[in-house]
């Protein structure tokens, strides 16, 4: 498929984040995890981007991340913040048995209480489903017969089918320069699948296949194969863009919705809740850790090259190490969500309005405070040219 030649280094106001213009890197990613209600987080990271005028070139998400990813995509600029918003007001809401008034001034004083609130708005979200996003099957699927969708899912889609109709143009996705990447799994053959605008059109079909988890919700068939959450493999995209795209200067902004790192858990409720978090974790920081290295190897090997005289540069395995090398250079500021003591294991589906604003909020200050760290947003010096950035543990 033809796509336009994306523009580089275009010229913008002052941000509120007191940097002049946008990076000078080639390319500007916005990666996104999966992780159901937790996704509101990444919703607000993108509001901060938005202020601090920082434009994705490229979007790649799994799960409620590929629903992000297609809303920010699917939308002119001006237009994205106020379709992720309601989009995610759409689909929380307070729960009718809540108590009178304000529920975030009752419940938000104590943690027992709060976790009361929220394990008990999971529940509604299980029973009842989440609006405009999933319903639960009537009946339930062992009452349907063998291998028809109703049989293999306790949920319904359709309803996210139709929101993403409503809130996603599609025809900008496949024309637009901005790349989306979504990820999924093929049930069969158990591989990992991206749908990605450079290779085919992308339509409501992949992202509902790329957040379709089972036993929750139905596969996804597209052109004769069916497909899971994408989070069943890898939860992270970052591999994705950073070793399958093409080498460019990249700045990526990976945001994670469960961290790899926590407490030793004190009950069983707390080992369900870490057991998650590792699980879909993905190992972020490992993937880093390990793209640094094959960075410094590049970059290493760019040296030499340019140090061979011109008859060995001619050798078959010289050329071959010229075409692993590279100057490249990345940027990757993880932007974590910390889950609050008082959240569980079911966090993931606990879709109360009062939760959705706190996960927006924590996105949008946490973004905003690690663009106000400049190095994040400057090209790395050292030899491996990558620099990895986590603000989590800092309180600037």
């Amino acid at each position: 498929m033809a796509r336009r030649a994306r523009p580089l280094n275009q010229p913008a106001a002052v941000r509120k984040s007191g940097v002049r213009g946008r990076p000078d890197f080639e390319c500007i990613a916005f990666l996104l995890q999966g992780g159901g209600a937790l996704g509101a987080y990444q919703a607000g990271a993108y509001e901060a981007l938005a202020e601090a005028e920082i434009p994705p070139d490229w979007v790649a998400g799994i799960s409620i991340g590929a629903i992000n990813s297609a809303i920010i995509a699917g939308n002119p600029p001006e237009e994205r913040v106020a379709k992720l918003r309601t989009f995610w007001e759409g689909v929380t809401a307070t729960p009718h048995w809540a108590l009178t008034g304000d529920p975030a001034s009752r419940l938000a004083k104590g943690d027992m209480a709060r976790r009361f609130f929220n394990q008990t708005s999971a529940a509604t979200a299980m029973v009842g489903g989440a609006p405009g996003f999933f319903a639960p099957r009537v009946p339930p699927p062992w009452l349907h017969p063998n291998g028809c969708t109703e049989a293999t899912s306790w949920y319904d889609t359709a309803q996210l089918r139709s929101t993403l109709e409503r809130l996603v143009d599609f025809d900008r996705i496949n024309n637009d320069t901005t790349r989306v990447s979504l990820g999924a799994v093929n049930v069969r053959s158990g591989n990992f699948a991206y749908f990605d605008n450079e290779m085919q059109e992308i339509g409501p079909d992949h992202v509902l296949a790329s957040g379709a988890l089972p036993p929750g919700f139905p596969a996804i068939e597209i052109e004769g194969q069916h497909y899971w959450d994408g989070g069943l493999v890898s939860n992270t995209p970052l591999q994705w863009v950073l070793q399958n795209g093409p080498r460019q200067d990249t700045l990526a902004f990976q945001v994670d919705l469960w961290n790899a790192r926590g407490d030793f858990p004190a009950n069983l409720t707390e080992v369900a809740t870490r057991q998650k978090e590792i699980t879909y974790s993905s190992r972020t920081r490992d993937q880093t850790d390990r793209f640094k290295q094959l960075q410094c190897l590049r970059q290493a090997v760019c040296s030499i090259a340019e140090q061979l005289p011109p008859e060995l540069k001619e050798l078959p395995e010289a050329k071959l190490l010229l075409e692993f090398g590279d100057r490249k250079v990345y940027n990757i500021v993880h932007l974590i969500y910390r889950t609050q003591r008082y959240e569980g294991d079911s966090k993931d589906y606990e879709f109360s309005r009062l939760s959705m604003e706190e996960h927006w909020r924590a996105g949008y200050n946490d973004t905003r405070r690690a663009l106000r760290h400049p190095e994040c947003l400057s090209r790395p010096a050292g030899m491996d040219g990558v620099g990895i950035f986590d603000f989590a543990n800092q309180g600037d």
